[in-house]
């Protein structure tokens, strides 16, 4: 049986990425060693398909980083792999697990960490790969879905009772060292109401999403209005926050009056993830989206800044998790916690118990208070939001760190805290009542994920162990032989990040690969805003080249990518409404400075004092085109 021609790119980049270790750990991994392993690759996709290389070698890798984490011993006769004589290490790589495990499958005491690095590079490398999804895996995370909602019921009626016992205890003196839930509750509740204490939820500047909405309408479509139900209007005024102004809600009286108030609901797609499956969205409609991407980017600029929050609670950096990640790898002082599912378990009971007026009333006035599944079915939410919402990463982070706060007696030691969204690292003394905590308040710990012994720790995409970065290199994108914009910036990075770890046979492979699709590429050493690559041989270079005579400088005719834009004129007030959510959030300028004196309304609009940005063009998302042209 021959190997499905398809499958030829992704196994010649795990074959030469093996030369590559070999040639790293020759002293131990010969070359008939090399040869049998590649030999085994080929045999088992032969027979297994893709799945061998996105699901199988990852299941192994899984198990290599749960072994250095300390939970439980390497087995490989439990992961359908043949296994060394008298040992317990997997035949496959076997050489290099012997420098790290005993035969019993323990970590040794002094562990080789090029061959874990080297491990985790080819057992990961298309964990992450990017292939259409079968209907029984998306069946799989719809179930799942309505699992978790089902799981709520439980810990709502936990946290139903213990907010009874709360009421009952409110002027009961609070006691720091009282670690009981009901204090932890009270704890956090005072500690989030110190944090918004000076929030003002009317302080908001609304604005769309770049994704799709429940409701439909195209990008062009978004700026006008057909539904706006008063739940929403009677925290965000209709004429404050969905029109500039009185002008414009004067000259709108018309379609006004046909505004409809109905209750709109959110709607469950699947879009691609991973070689596990596909991602569940959960689409909201137009009005809601609107005030939840406004609120949303004001709680994150209000908590990144908060004395009590700022390099704790962190939504746009994951540098911090992935410094301490490293760091405690070696120290061993705090523990990485992945929470599984972790948007869809801060239930609605939970935010009420916790936050404080009046963020919780503008958190509930734009919730989307149900979700339409694919198969037409209206499922009423009992989580706060699902993943799609604006506002599920904001809430589900201030209430995990607020738990965690609250939970810790050591004021020292709270301000050892990081939150970034579900990735959470803590000291490693309060590993298990941490985990207890998030636990009782209806969040779950991925025990498989969280790192709390060993010296292997994982955080915002970070592995480490013992002090070195072992993330590998993980290919996302599939390859084709046609030409495909993602494909083509993709693969040039995957290129130049084996390049940086001195896999020189995997870069040059996949160099290969590139020209012989895309023709002639650029060096980085020609100084070309394009995708480049770090070396590229002279035969496979750009050479078509002119002189610019107007720019007095070398030009080539060079690989570009373009974005789609569309052009579309809308009502006019629509349109100075769009320059004044997006391009002034994209200007990094105040509103009032947004026209400068003298020029007018079409001229802003156009985009002619601030050629950056165009209210009538719209870029297509994941849509662009490869061109030729000079540069």
């Amino acid at each position: 049986m021959a190997v499905n021609k398809s499958l030829d790119p992704y196994i010649q980049i795990i074959t030469t990425l093996i030369r590559d270790v070999q040639t790293t750990h020759s002293q131990v991994f010969s070359k008939r060693s090399m040869r049998l392993t590649i030999q085994k690759i080929i045999q088992r996709t032969e027979r297994e398909g893709i799945s061998f290389l996105t699901k199988t070698l990852p299941r192994l890798g899984k198990a290599l980083n749960r072994a250095l984490a300390g939970d439980g011993l390497l087995d490989g006769t439990k992961l359908r792999f043949t296994t060394l004589p008298d040992s317990k290490l997997p035949k496959f790589l076997g050489e290099l697990f012997q420098q790290v495990f005993a035969n019993d499958g323990s970590v040794l005491p002094t562990p080789c960490v090029k061959s874990i690095k080297s491990l985790t590079e080819v057992l990961a490398v298309f964990y992450k790969l990017e292939l259409r999804s079968s209907p029984d895996d998306e069946q799989r995370v719809l179930d799942r879905f309505l699992k978790v909602e089902e799981e709520l019921v439980v810990s709502d009626e936990r946290l139903d009772e213990l907010s009874k016992q709360l009421q009952a205890n409110l002027h009961e003196r609070l006691l720091s060292h009282d670690s009981s839930f009901v204090q932890i509750a009270r704890r956090a509740r005072i500690l989030l109401s110190r944090l918004f204490a000076s929030f003002d939820v009317k302080d908001i500047y609304p604005r769309h999403g770049p994704g799709a909405v429940s409701t439909g309408e195209k990008l062009w479509g978004k700026w006008s209005w057909t539904n706006i139900p008063t739940r929403i209007t009677d925290m965000y005024p209709l004429d404050e926050y969905y029109y500039l102004s009185q002008t414009h809600v004067c000259d709108s009286v018309d379609s006004i009056q046909l505004l409809t108030s109905e209750e709109s609901s959110a709607k469950v797609i699947l879009v691609p993830k991973d070689s596990r499956g596909p991602r569940l969205i959960s689409c909201e409609p137009l009005e809601f989206q609107w005030i939840q991407q406004g609120l949303a980017s004001s709680l994150v600029q209000h908590i990144e800044n908060h004395p009590l929050t700022k390099g704790i609670v962190n939504f746009t950096d994951q540098e911090p998790n992935r410094r301490r990640a490293l760091s405690s790898s070696l120290s061993l002082g705090y523990a990485t916690l992945d929470l599984n599912d972790a948007s869809d378990r801060v239930s609605t009971v939970l935010v009420n118990l916790l936050l404080p007026e009046p963020l919780l009333g503008a958190l509930m006035a734009c919730r989307s208070l149900g979700t339409k599944l694919p198969n037409g079915q209206y499922l009423a939410l009992k989580k706060f939001a699902p993943m799609g919402s604006a506002l599920c990463f904001p809430v589900l982070a201030i209430c995990t760190w607020a738990l965690l706060h609250a939970s810790i007696t050591d004021a020292q030691v709270r301000e050892d805290l990081l939150v970034y969204g579900d990735d959470v690292i803590v000291p490693i003394g309060e590993t298990e009542h941490a985990i207890e905590t998030l636990e009782y308040f209806g969040l779950k710990v991925n025990r498989d994920k969280s790192c709390t012994r060993g010296s292997f720790r994982e955080s915002c995409g970070c592995d480490a162990y013992k002090g070195v970065d072992v993330t590998p290199v993980r290919i996302r994108t599939t390859w084709t032989h046609h030409i495909n914009p993602s494909a083509y910036t993709s693969y040039v990075a995957y290129a130049n990040e084996m390049y940086r770890r001195s896999f020189y046979q995997t870069y040059d492979l996949i160099v290969s690969m590139l020209y012989r699709t895309y023709g002639p590429l650029v060096a980085m050493d020609q100084d070309i805003p394009v995708p480049s690559l770090v070396e590229v041989p002279e035969h496979m270079r750009v050479r078509r080249r002119r002189r610019n005579s107007k720019l007095q400088k070398l030009e080539y005719y060079v690989l570009d990518v373009v974005p789609h834009k569309r052009t579309r004129y809308i009502d006019g007030w629509m349109m100075l409404m769009r320059f004044c959510a997006e391009g002034r959030r994209r200007l990094g300028t105040p509103l009032d400075n947004c026209m400068p004196y003298g020029s007018s309304t079409r001229e802003l609009i156009d985009g002619i004092c601030h050629p950056s940005f165009s209210a009538s063009q719209y870029t297509e998302r994941q849509r662009s085109s490869l061109r030729r042209r000079w540069l």
